[in-house]
């Protein structure tokens, strides 16, 4: 491979990986930030199901003719407005995905321009401060793809949440942990580890 490409290449994965090592910074903070609005979610069903379950005109309560209305209302208000700031964290979420799907796709698209000046010993040499090319693009690909799959996890759940229905409501919080995928962003965290080398030198 020429050494020109070579270098190019290597400077455009220096860039991705520095890209990745920030934004999973961010998109670790971001979900730090959903977790108390999950919960919030979680306590407002709770809410919803008490009220349900309760006959208010059986009550002392009957004596305010409007208040099941009017609590009902509240608890609208309320989930509705939950719901809005974890759509507003979804944007962040995604301007994570976007910025690191677009840092790959423009590795890739180098590496690509100049498949036919690399040869099999270029692409799996490795030195004392770099890994090979195919490890890195490999690993790139790999992060890409875990943010793509978490991000599509967590936006079709949201999207399928509604204040009216209240079983989706109490599951959401559990379900939203489930998405949750330690072994993944401690290879992420290891990778960075490995290219840390590498992206300083």
């Amino acid at each position: 491979m020429s050494k020109p490409a070579l270098l190019s290449l290597h400077q455009a994965l220096r860039k991705s990986f520095q890209g990745l090592e920030s934004n999973q910074k961010v998109w670790s903070d971001v979900l730090a930030e959903c977790s108390p609005l999950m919960v919030s979610l979680g306590n407002l069903a709770e809410q919803w199901r008490a009220l349900s379950n309760v006959q208010l005109s059986n009550t002392p309560l009957r004596d305010f003719p409007d208040l099941e209305e009017r609590l009902r209302f509240k608890l609208v208000q309320a989930t509705d407005t939950v719901l809005c700031k974890l759509n507003g964290k979804m944007s962040s979420l995604q301007s994570v995905r976007d910025s690191i799907s677009n840092q790959v796709s423009a590795v890739f698209q180098l590496y690509e321009e100049n498949t036919d000046s690399l040869d099999l010993l270029t692409v799996t040499e490795r030195s004392v401060t770099a890994p090979s090319l195919s490890d890195m693009l490999e690993w790139l690909q790999d992060a890409e793809r875990h943010y793509r799959e978490q991000f599509l996890r967590r936006k079709t759940l949201l999207q399928t949440l509604r204040a009216d229905d209240l079983s989706l409501l109490e599951s959401a919080p559990k379900r939203w942990k489930s998405f949750e995928s330690p072994s993944a962003e401690d290879r992420i965290t290891d990778t960075l580890c490995k290219v840390s080398f590498f992206i300083k030198s």
